[in-house]
């Protein structure tokens, strides 16, 4: 199995710039694709980006375009989110999300086609 720790979360101001970033264990050699994903209170939990083993990037949502960007190391078994200017309703907590159930330059984007989540970081950009 595959765990995943998210860090680098915090609070941030307006326009300011956030690197979160997602360590993986365990059978880190099956997770051919990483993705990151948010949820804000009474929200559901909403895909920002993602990314194959090899490093295709899936395009992300207009809400993110052009301010987040999704990388890897694999030799790190580590997934980077770069946020720049924050907006207040990028808060959020932020989860990790890997699966093995695709190819090297494969990254879904639906939630469900995620089977390994980690526990979340908490973004929050104050106004």
């Amino acid at each position: 199995q595959v765990q995943l720790v998210e860090s680098g979360g915090g609070l941030v101001q307006v326009g300011g710039s956030l690197r979160l970033s997602c360590v993986a264990s365990g059978r880190t050699s099956d997770t051919y694709a990483m993705g990151w994903f948010r949820q804000a209170p009474g929200q559901e939990r909403e895909f920002v980006a993602a990314i194959s083993f090899r490093g295709s990037i899936t395009d992300s949502p207009n809400s993110v375009k052009g301010r987040f960007t999704i990388s890897r190391d694999n030799a790190k078994n580590t997934a980077y989110l770069q946020m720049n200017n924050l907006k207040p309703e990028d808060t959020a907590v932020y989860f990790c999300a890997a699966t093995r159930n695709f190819g090297y330059f494969d990254a879904p984007v639906r939630r469900n086609d995620y089977n390994y989540w980690g526990q979340g970081t908490q973004v929050t950009v104050s106004s």
